[in-house]
């Protein structure tokens, strides 16, 4: 692979999606805050660089998969950022999910500085990331997106261009993640009043899976998380009501009142603040079951 990546953002999902990309043959320099996942990458056959300038600077692709969207604009804008330190056009691709201002005032000024950039968020999960079958909503120019088609294909399975528009992406992936939120509280207060009436979360589980009450969420949560006690962050309360907020802006800026969508930041807020920030979202499960005083299934 002639190509060289950068990957900027070792996390939960940039981790193993980096790691996709250095068994399909390419070099990948990497850059994250966290020292452990330095040392994680490195022993994938990553090559750890000090800076995201550095990454920047070495790559021809230059991905990022960061956790808000202040981090983003200075990981991009800073001085010792992206935007002033890769090279005439180099392709930035990101992953994150952020407001859709946002990607598009990175693409412009981007394109002002002779580089390319893509808004591409994605959905799937660390489950995703790890097994490369992640839905990947992509915007942008559709020449960027071809010269970054190959990489899709390597860190996903469902892969949508959306168009020239570098938001679009993230606005789509906004009202996904507005969804799971809906569906989390669901799948939380459903088997918690379940229990509190007698009936076992599997059977429960089994019935309904097999009734339109079943959903993917309702999958996710209770089969990897809730049933196994297992509550360590594939997706994280705080990252999700993250993007509860964001919707929420969205929405505002369109007119659209979110009759339940409102509610929902006010009570992830409130799950944050008992403890299960950093927990996976399925947590939210967790905070009801405290508030009912109920034995766990």
């Amino acid at each position: 692979m002639t190509e060289k990546l950068g990957f900027i953002g070792l996390g939960n999902m940039g981790l193993p999606m980096s790691v996709n990309l250095l068994k399909a043959g390419y070099k990948v320099f990497g850059f994250d805050t966290n020292s452990q996942a330095m040392e994680q990458f490195k022993k994938e056959g990553g090559v750890g660089l000090a800076t995201a300038k550095e990454v920047a600077e070495q790559s021809d692709i230059i991905m990022t998969s960061l956790p808000t969207p202040q981090v983003v604009e200075q990981v991009y804008r800073s001085e010792q950022g992206i935007m002033h330190h890769a090279k005439k056009g180099s392709l930035l691709i990101d992953f994150s999910t952020v407001n859709p201002e946002l990607n598009e005032s990175l693409h412009k000024e981007a394109q002002s500085m002779g580089l390319r950039y893509l808004g591409a968020p994605v959905s799937g999960g660390v489950i995703g990331a790890v097994n490369a079958t992640l839905t990947i909503m992509v915007g942008g120019e559709e020449d960027d997106y071809q010269s970054g088609s190959g990489i899709f294909r390597i860190v996903g399975k469902n892969i949508y261009y959306l168009g020239t528009s570098s938001s679009v992406g993230t606005r789509i992936k906004l009202l996904n993640n507005l969804m799971i939120g809906f569906y989390t509280e669901a799948v939380a207060e459903t088997i918690v009043l379940g229990e509190k009436m007698g009936i076992h979360a599997d059977t429960l589980y089994e019935v309904l899976s097999n009734s339109y009450g079943q959903s993917r969420i309702y999958e996710r949560n209770f089969l990897e998380y809730m049933k196994n006690d297992n509550y360590q962050p594939g997706f994280s309360t705080n990252l999700l009501l993250k993007d509860l907020k964001l919707a929420k802006n969205m929405a505002e800026e369109a007119g659209v009142p979110l009759r339940i969508g409102n509610k929902l930041v006010d009570l992830y807020s409130d799950i944050s603040q008992q403890g299960y920030g950093e927990n996976d979202m399925s947590a939210a499960y967790l905070s009801l079951k405290e508030e009912c005083k109920i034995e766990q299934f």
